[in-house]
């Protein structure tokens, strides 16, 4: 019985860890007190405070402009590239499933340093151009991943039953294949858009004078200590990650209803 208890012990005691300090993010977002550790009352007036910051509204836009555009490259050269390697057999796909990998490997630090002297050497003026080239670099390795792991686990027959069929490759692709991968490919944009939004090492590097992204002004606040505003928009980002998730667990139930295998014991 003992035994048995540990495991659960282990999980309580990780979840504690975890939440907790997300739980007092959240309540001390609507502490009157400027002061994290004095509370002074319930209140909402640094929800008003963080609306009426018009340079944390626009750096909220300006992540959000980035992590889409880089999500939509790395996913035309991730989605092409898997694709591409896997149609291939070649020697060198095991080579190239290394190199893939690279990105996510090096430390954010020295890919930051390698794309500052590559767009310096380039002259390309530092901007959201700069941080949508980079983003993109460093988010395509999860799209292709994920997308080359659906492709390894697909059956080839389906796609030689739709040419034989007098399919062309193009409606192929579109009717038997991108539904099959279409999972994959989400994976892996919600990963990127995650990594891509959630960055500060690469964006403090590659960012101009007039673009600033929504971790890279987190930071420079916090230099000065954390401050209620950032506690109520750490508030508002995770109740957005809630109602995401939410909202997602609903349609994927639904659909799992309506698309769901019947008991193939009932006739």
């Amino acid at each position: 019985m003992k035994r048995k208890k540990w495991p659960f012990v282990y999980v309580g005691v990780i979840t504690v860890i975890t939440y907790i300090p997300i739980l007092l993010t959240v309540v001390y977002s609507f502490n009157a007190s400027r002061i994290s550790s004095v509370w002074e009352g319930f209140s909402l007036k640094w929800y008003g405070e963080l609306f009426r910051d018009r340079d944390m509204g626009e750096a909220l836009l300006n992540s959000l402009i980035l992590a889409v555009l880089s999500c939509l490259g790395a996913v035309i050269i991730g989605v092409t590239g898997a694709l591409g390697m896997y149609r291939k057999k070649s020697r060198l796909n095991d080579a190239m499933a290394y190199v893939s990998t690279i990105p996510i490997m090096i430390p954010e630090i020295i890919m930051g340093m390698v794309f500052l002297s590559l767009f310096s050497l380039m002259g390309l003026p530092f901007g959201m151009v700069t941080l949508v080239i980079a983003h993109t670099a460093f988010c395509i390795p999860y799209v292709y991943s994920m997308v080359k792991a659906r492709l390894v686990g697909m059956d080839k027959a389906l796609e030689e039953a739709a040419r034989d069929l007098g399919a062309s490759p193009l409606r192929v692709f579109f009717d038997v294949t991108l539904p099959l991968i279409a999972p994959a490919i989400w994976s892996g944009v919600l990963l990127a858009f995650a990594m891509s939004f959630d960055d500060v090492v690469i964006s403090i590097f590659v960012t101009g004078p007039t673009v600033n992204t929504l971790p890279v002004k987190i930071y420079t606040k916090l230099k000065t200590g954390v401050t209620p505003e950032i506690n109520a928009l750490a508030t508002l980002m995770l109740a957005a990650v809630i109602l995401l998730l939410a909202v997602s667990a609903l349609l994927g139930r639904k659909h799992s209803k309506r698309f769901g295998t019947k008991n193939p014991g009932r006739r």
